[in-house]
């Protein structure tokens, strides 16, 4: 069990119950609440305890060191939904229930499914709902989707960057190779599908796409089929232990690692450690640094664990990637509190509604990221009506058998192909649905 952390103004519970039930003391009026679905057991749960314990960091960072947000400090409340759809929306519903005037604030649901499974609702209670780096990708359409953002990057640019810094090894151009797209066959890997279809008719190269069932622990007949497909690159989605399995197939069937290129849920060092010398050389996207060379995450080790106050279990995990990627997370969400209230009121709780304005109106530049000690952990994000990805870049990391090294800078994919494509899919959903698109008003 997660021990418990106390503040005088709020108690965050790191619920581990099978049940999924959400427990922990109402919030205090004048606090900004954030409802917060986690998953910290199950397949997935080390992943889970990195995220989530850097972004509830964050927030006990602020509220230490700032006293909050102009006052207004930060209260949370976690439900566990063990990365199940079903559990998910159970917790959304239970979660929303205390959220009082702030909707919860803001949800991060770390999961494409369940994020599936609440974004009409979140979209009828006036609940931003925030996916970043995952979740559905049309959501980028504002004038659609007007509570959801799947900020910074999406699976679609994610794909094109990776196919982007491919043919930079290979003089510009992949045309003739054969690449196989290895992927998690569920909702979250097939997001980029369509995309790496497009690319390979736009570049001419092969495109060949071998799923793994979930949980993925399982894959001697994929890497079989890799084997004989003999392909120049394989492309990897995956998620949880299907990571670690495939690196150590890999090495198994002697492909390359230094061949395989993972997009950033296969990343961190959850994925790579336990693979042992089957990771070594192992490249993947990323859209934050890991490490403490971060000032930000320096000072929450020296302010927040100083005082015994920290939300990890094992404190050796703060400065990795998805502990970093919590960071990140929380950050943009204490930003657009910042954003909301400089609109509607400093010193006063944000509703719903009113996030809502703010993460359309993120304009997270370097010169802000330097001032809040977040100095290259993430890219710079703008957001509008008509772009609630907000950046669409990602770096290049590899595994040298102890660290993750970056080794290439800031990729962009092809906008100029995929946001069409975007706004043509989130024209289907507002027709399907009865929807007239257009930018809400303040």
């Amino acid at each position: 069990m997660i021990r418990l952390k106390k503040t005088w103004q709020a108690l965050c519970l790191s619920s581990l119950t099978l049940l999924g039930a959400a427990v922990a003391t109402p919030a205090v009026a004048a606090d900004q609440f954030i409802a917060i679905p986690s998953f910290r057991v199950g397949p997935y749960g080390t992943n889970g305890q990195s995220f989530y314990g850097g972004f509830i960091d964050y927030l006990t960072y602020v509220n230490m060191k700032d006293g909050g947000v102009n006052g207004v400090k930060f209260s949370w409340e976690e439900c566990e939904t063990e990365y199940n759809t079903a559990k998910g929306v159970e917790c959304y519903e239970r979660l929303k229930a205390n959220a009082g005037p702030s909707k919860g604030t803001a949800l991060h649901v770390m999961s494409t499914g369940i994020s599936y499974g609440v974004l009409e609702k979140t979209q009828n209670d006036k609940v931003p709902l925030i996916m970043m780096g995952y979740g559905r990708t049309d959501a980028v359409d504002g004038s659609v989707f007007p509570y959801a953002f799947p900020l910074v990057t999406t699976y679609p640019m994610q794909a094109s960057a990776i196919l982007k810094f491919l043919a930079q090894k290979n003089k510009g151009s992949l045309a003739g190779k054969k690449i196989v797209f290895l992927y998690h066959d569920s909702a979250y890997g097939k997001e980029a599908l369509v995309t790496l279809n497009a690319e390979a008719k736009q570049q001419k190269f092969q495109l060949v796409e071998v799923p793994v069932a979930p949980p993925g622990n399982e894959q001697g007949a994929q890497w079989l089929k890799i084997r004989q497909e003999k392909p120049d690159y394989v492309v990897f989605w995956g998620w949880g232990v299907m990571n670690q399995t495939a690196l150590k197939a890999a090495q198994k069937v002697g492909f390359p690692r230094d061949r395989i290129i993972g997009n950033w849920w296969t990343g961190s060092e959850e994925d790579v450690i336990p693979a042992g010398a089957a990771a070594k050389g192992f490249m993947s996207a990323t859209w934050n640094v890991s490490g403490k060379d971060v000032p930000l995450i320096k000072d929450i080790e020296k302010v927040v664990y100083g005082a015994d106050k920290g939300n990890m279990r094992d404190p050796a995990k703060v400065g990795t990637i998805l502990y970093n990627r919590g960071v990140s997370a929380a950050v943009i969400t204490v930003e657009a509190v910042r954003i909301a209230q400089n609109k509607y009121g400093i010193g006063k709780v944000m509703t719903g509604s009113q996030m809502r304005w703010a993460f359309e109106n993120i304009d997270l530049t370097n010169a802000r990221l330097v001032k809040l000690g977040a100095t290259g952990l993430l890219p710079e994000i703008k957001t509008s009506c008509e772009n609630h990805e907000g950046s669409g870049k990602i770096r290049v990391q590899q595994w040298n058998g102890t660290k993750w090294v970056m080794i290439s800078d800031w990729i962009e994919g092809n906008k100029g192909m995929i946001h069409p494509m975007i706004k043509k899919s989130a024209a289907k959903y507002a027709k399907e649905k009865g929807i007239t698109p257009g930018c809400m008003q303040d």
